[in-house]
């Protein structure tokens, strides 16, 4: 019989299948972790573009490895916001430094890059701070991948985010690559979960129930029409908490493919990505597969693992919160170019940058979550 931790020819829910084909295999692993751009995985249970390990431990300790440990790393199969200009680092490294504000400037201040990818994004925080900033921050990167070569010795390179965070975490495309399970109304109009073999062939299974049923009811509630779709987002919104939950005093933001409770996709958002071309999700490892996240859901989570400290969770979309950090895309004054040509030339560029960052029907219509803990909200500057 196949090994049902290998795939190989077995019939499998997506998340499973998901964690699989991202993460890898272990014995200790498992399929309940999490992960991210970069991703992490802690006990709760859900995956991530990178990926970190469980709470049981390491993600590929006697198992086999996952399409996030590849040497290319995410940024060669597509492009986030990290990717398409240092502007977004910058526009982070403000946001870090309203968080230190509010907390009062301690001698200690968290930044913690979520799903981190090749440390990329925390590489381009730390160059942009100012230095009184810098010197006081403690950086951490949660990726599930080995450390890459040549990363500043100052950064701490963990496969889960420290318990106590006074700071800002950051997730940056984390949620979306959370596995989760995807259900169709087959003829008869009850939700089933599919199951998927190494080769992405489908079949329906078992009625959704339980927990996931209740989920689908609140968050996205299927006609009874057959094959409509949907994502089950409980897993994200078990590791969005478990993020909040180990924020002291300070914000945690996740940034991502997003959709809200009166907008659902009818047929779900499942998909993949290969070599910077979107493709069919297959979860034999050669591909990312990734879905949209109901950040509304994750909101209340997050809400809900804040408690007393936390105010009220905000979505923003990323054109609005980039703005708020300066990050605003307007073309440079066309007598610029008589009297310093080579700077029109720069903020040009720039301004083209923001654009891509800000843009309508693309990186500005991502969603920003933005949870305070403890002090209040550095964007409420930010009209939603």
């Amino acid at each position: 019989m196949v090994d049902e931790m290998t795939g190989s020819g077995e019939w499998r829910g997506w998340r499973a299948a998901t964690q699989s084909a991202l993460y890898g295999t272990g014995d200790t692993a498992g399929t309940a972790g999490t992960g991210g751009t970069g991703g992490t995985a802690d006990a709760g249970g859900t995956g991530g573009t990178g990926g970190t390990a469980d709470a049981g431990g390491t993600a590929d300790a006697g198992g086999t490895g996952g399409f996030y440990r590849r040497a290319e790393g995410p940024a060669g199969h597509f492009r986030t916001s990290v990717h398409a200009s240092p502007l977004f680092a910058a526009a982070v490294a403000r946001l870090l430094c309203r968080v230190d504000e509010a907390l009062g400037r301690p001698a200690s201040l968290d930044f913690v890059d979520m799903a981190a990818g090749r440390g990329e994004l925390v590489t381009a925080v730390l160059a942009a701070l100012p230095a009184d900033v810098a010197a006081r921050t403690r950086a951490c990167a949660v990726e599930i991948a080995d450390r890459p070569e040549g990363l500043a010795h100052r950064i701490e390179w963990l496969s889960e985010p420290p318990r106590e965070i006074t700071g800002l975490l950051f997730a940056n495309e984390w949620l979306d690559n959370v596995p989760v399970e995807v259900v169709e109304v087959d003829s008869t109009g009850v939700a089933r979960l599919l199951l998927v073999r190494d080769d992405g062939a489908e079949r329906p299974g078992e009625p959704v129930s339980g927990a996931q049923a209740q989920w689908l009811a609140r968050w996205w509630p299927l006609a009874a029409e057959e094959g409509l779709r949907a994502e089950i987002g409980l897993p994200r919104d078990t590791a969005w908490a478990s993020a909040v939950a180990c924020v002291v005093r300070g914000l945690a933001v996740a940034v991502d493919y997003a959709h809200s409770a009166d907008a659902r996709p009818p047929f779900g958002t499942l998909t993949g990505f290969r070599e910077g071309r979107e493709t069919a999700p297959v979860p034999d490892g050669t591909c990312d597969i990734t879905a949209h996240v109901a950040l509304d859901a994750c909101a209340e989570a997050g809400e809900t693992a804040a408690g007393e400290p936390g105010l009220p969770a905000r979505l923003l979309t990323q054109r609005t919160a980039l703005r708020a950090l300066g990050i605003a895309g307007a073309r440079p004054p066309l007598a610029l170019a008589s009297t310093d040509p080579t700077g029109y030339v720069r903020a040009l560029a720039s301004a083209g940058e923001a654009a891509e960052l800000t843009a309508p029907g693309g990186l500005g219509d991502f969603g920003w979550l933005l949870q305070p803990v403890g002090i209040a909200d550095p964007l409420a500057d930010a009209d939603p």
